[in-house]
């Protein structure tokens, strides 16, 4: 009796030899996901140690680099950019949420985690849902945006990491092809 496994949809026959072009296409794919990958990590590390270049400032505007706005000294990732940079229709919504210590939770596993996977190209249908969620939800912060009414970088942020997962960009200079033949990954494709 032959068992068939949902994994066994998924698989496709072998690639033809890719094309010159096509070389070019995948890394330069590979270079967007990493750059991606390492401005989530960047921001991670930045709100966890307060490094000074987005974070680390007192009120009064002084570098306070490892200092008191940095997570691990007490300081919230999510309250300054919600509190006092949120405008428009969400803007009471973001003003509660700002420094909750979920909010500041999620937000940091967030940006570790689609940072992580993004840069080792593993997980990328998961780190592009969740990436996209979390760049639509920063547009939101603030609306409308300064620079067009409609659309800014976080829009294309989210556009651009959905078509990194679509395209398979961690397969190139990452770990995406070892990590599609774990089982776990075979019998749930969500993880690819």
């Amino acid at each position: 009796m032959t068992t068939l496994h949902r994994h066994d949809q998924d698989r496709t026959e072998a690639a033809p030899v890719p094309s010159e072009k096509n070389v070019f296409a995948r890394r330069a794919l590979a270079v967007l996901r990493i750059g991606f990958g390492l401005t989530f990590l960047w921001a991670f590390f930045d709100k966890l140690l307060a490094l000074g270049f987005h974070t680390g400032y007192d009120q009064a505007g002084t570098l306070d680099r490892f200092g008191d706005a940095a997570w691990i000294h007490g300081g919230s990732p999510t309250e300054g950019f919600l509190k006092f940079g949120a405008d428009g229709p969400l803007q009471g919504f973001y003003n509660d949420i700002a420094g909750a210590a979920w909010a500041d939770w999620l937000f940091m596993l967030g940006l570790l985690g689609i940072g992580a996977a993004l840069t080792l190209g593993i997980g990328m249908r998961l780190a592009a849902a969740t990436g996209a969620v979390l760049y639509i939800l920063m547009w939101s912060v603030y609306l409308p945006p300064e620079n067009n009414p409609v659309l800014d970088d976080h829009l294309l942020g989210a556009a651009t990491l959905v078509v990194l997962a679509a395209l398979h960009a961690g397969d190139t200079w990452g770990l995406g092809k070892a990590w599609a033949r774990l089982r776990v990954v075979e019998e749930n494709p969500a993880l690819r």
